[in-house]
């Protein structure tokens, strides 16, 4: 069986170039968790799956470390809020 393109790969290269020019913060290990169970067992997206991997060797992680922390993170609701300014209008997406 041949390797698969994933439709999110070329996106996915960018965020992952980020978190390796990055450091260790909740973002990016929400991030890389995100990204590990999106490619985990994915038929392709080799370079991807051999970068993943490097992140949690450079990060000194194994996969249970980092979803446990980002257990926690998810837990405190931390992530992926935006701060809004008091004179934006929460509704107004233009």
């Amino acid at each position: 069986m041949a390797d698969q393109t994933h439709p999110r790969e070329k996106e996915d290269s960018l965020v992952i170039e980020e978190l390796i020019a990055g450091e260790i913060n909740e973002k990016n290990l929400v991030e890389l968790a995100r990204l590990l169970i999106r490619y985990r067992n994915f038929p392709g997206a080799r370079r991807i799956q051999r970068d993943l991997q490097f992140l949690l060797d450079k990060w000194q992680l194994s996969e249970e470390e980092l979803f446990e922390k980002t257990r926690n993170i998810h837990l405190h609701g931390k992530v992926y809020r935006q701060k809004i300014d008091s004179n934006e209008d929460p509704e107004d997406w233009s």
